[in-house]
């Protein structure tokens, strides 16, 4: 799976309170979302998220990878502007 992807998946369900809200504001199925944040569980080889039929919650990893990695997502964008910005 594509780990950029993967991070704007887990990002969105921390940010939603879980998947369903994540799904819909990423325009993925539920599964779609929940393979995302499963792959990237495995590819780091830790429990991101705690999950309950009712809640998600992040784990003390969790809440460390999430602030980074939206440190992260926020510089990709920047670049992304900055480079528009410098085409224009």
């Amino acid at each position: 799976m594509d780990r950029l992807t993967s991070l704007k998946a887990f990002g969105r369900v921390v940010e939603c309170g879980g998947f369903s809200a994540a799904a819909r504001r990423l325009n993925m199925s539920v599964t779609m979302v929940s393979n995302h944040v499963q792959a990237l569980e495995d590819s780091l080889g830790v429990r991101l998220l705690n999950r309950t039929t009712r809640k998600v919650s992040l784990t003390e990893v969790g809440k460390a990878y999430y602030e980074r990695s939206t440190r992260i997502l926020a510089d990709l964008d920047e670049a992304d502007r900055l480079a528009g910005a410098l085409q224009a």
